[in-house]
């Protein structure tokens, strides 16, 4: 019985010799491309906010309950305020990815590395005096003891330039930069006359002077004219009893002058971590409440800063696609995928288009090459009728057939081999007639 050895196909060892090199082509552009990639985001983020009985800090504690859902742990920096959260922005080390800062402060800023995220609430100006001093308007602060806001604020420059438009400066009155709630407390206990805040109506220190007996409320006289002078000021009304009703507090209607909080983030910040921000945004400030309309807020209008890039996307047309279906990591190494994914099959797809025409070219080349000398034997014994050396042209044959034995193809191919063979089979048989024939 005869045994038939295993057949090996070959064409797996011939593919490789093929397509390996579109393969190795195929890795080095993938890590050339992802050089090109942006990195994940960090994981841990820190924000400069306020005093912890300020609306910066309660903004900020929202926006870290909604970060870490999302695996992204935010440290707060409490701070005296928007100068110096301003300072740990421009901070080469120790500082911060992104910081809230008031309006209008631009000019104060030592970098051009800096970029808005958006506006996100009304920050009135709130004049409170002791209810035993008289004062109708600031050109009566004439020998009086002022708080102006803390050093690092932007209350205290914000306050000071108003003063300073009223005549109003420390060699006719005394100012004292105490922080906010120390500022509250004295005023409350009745060590200074006036106190000046820039802050959210929800600040604890805000709400405490509110149901406080013995402190009054100054309006903003010449609001308007304010706001000319200084443009990053809106002018705010605040209605007669809105703050208290029973007790008609305010008991007139009152004009305020007021700044907006921004968002500002250092330009390098990671655009996914610049989505998630605005997303955390617009959770804790699209309601509005008080001076602010349901929808008003997070906005790209009323910044000081150049607004980033990918706000700006964000605002036009909402949250990255992936992150609207998929959670924040899961979406971002999708998008960081395709991004090194794209050129990559960009690269690929003509390639490979073009390799399976090289590999049947390739495996034929190794039969049809052999034809090559069919033509020259014909060619001398058919054609050109010369018979002198048909011996030698059959020793030739044989060793033509003793090669072609050794050629190895893929299964696919060997009728094509065997092909070859059989004509090499032929021809052997037609010299050996001549060679007879001439016997």
């Amino acid at each position: 019985m005869i045994k038939f050895r295993p057949i090996k196909d070959r064409s797996t060892d011939e593919k490789m010799r093929i397509f390996g090199p579109a393969v190795v082509i195929a890795i080095t552009g993938f890590f050339f491309a992802y050089h090109f990639v942006a990195p994940a985001p960090s994981r841990t983020i820190t924000m400069a906010t306020g005093s912890p009985t300020g609306a910066y800090f309660a903004s900020g504690m929202s926006y870290r309950k909604i970060l870490a859902k999302n695996g992204i742990n935010l440290v707060l920096k409490n701070t005296s305020g928007s100068i110096e959260n301003l300072r740990l922005l421009e901070a080469e080390s120790n500082g911060a990815d992104v910081a809230f800062v008031q309006g209008g402060l631009k000019t104060l800023a030592k970098t051009d590395n800096l970029v808005a995220l958006g506006s996100l609430f009304y920050e009135p100006m709130w004049v409170f005096h002791r209810s035993g001093v008289s004062i109708t308007k600031m050109t009566d602060l004439h020998r009086l003891r002022v708080a102006v806001g803390p050093e690092g604020s932007g209350s205290r420059v914000l306050t000071l330039q108003m003063l300073d438009l009223n005549g109003i400066n420390e060699t006719n009155a005394s100012l004292f930069s105490y922080s906010d709630q120390k500022a509250s407390d004295m005023l409350l206990d009745g060590q200074i006359d006036i106190a000046f805040f820039v802050a959210s109506h929800r600040s604890e220190y805000i709400m405490q002077l509110f149901q406080s007996n013995s402190v009054g409320l100054l309006g903003i006289n010449r609001a308007e004219a304010y706001a000319i002078r200084y443009p990053f000021l809106h002018v705010l009304k605040l209605p007669q009893g809105v703050i208290n009703f029973k007790d008609n507090i305010p008991s007139r209607d009152l004009m305020l002058v007021a700044p907006t909080a921004q968002l500002v983030a250092r330009s390098d910040l990671h655009p996914a971590l610049i989505n998630l921000l605005l997303q955390a945004a617009e959770k804790v400030h699209f309601k509005g409440g008080g001076f602010e309309t349901d929808g008003q807020f997070p906005t790209p209008k009323y910044v000081d800063f150049e607004l980033s890039d990918e706000a700006a996307r964000y605002y036009k047309s909402g949250p990255p696609f992936l992150q609207r279906y998929l959670t924040f990591w899961v979406a971002n190494f999708i998008t960081r995928t395709m991004v090194m994914l794209l050129p990559l099959v960009a690269l690929l797809f003509p390639l490979f288009k073009v390799m399976p025409a090289i590999y049947r070219w390739r495996m034929r080349s190794k039969i049809y090459r052999w034809y090559a000398k069919f033509e020259d034997i014909d060619a001398v014994i058919f054609k050109e009728k010369k018979t002198a050396n048909v011996a030698e042209y059959i020793t030739e044959l044989d060793n033509l057939e003793e090669k072609v034995a050794h050629i190895r193809v893929p299964l696919s191919y060997q009728d094509e081999l065997y092909g070859l063979r059989l004509h090499i089979d032929l021809l052997r048989k037609k010299l050996q007639k001549e060679n007879n024939a001439d016997n």
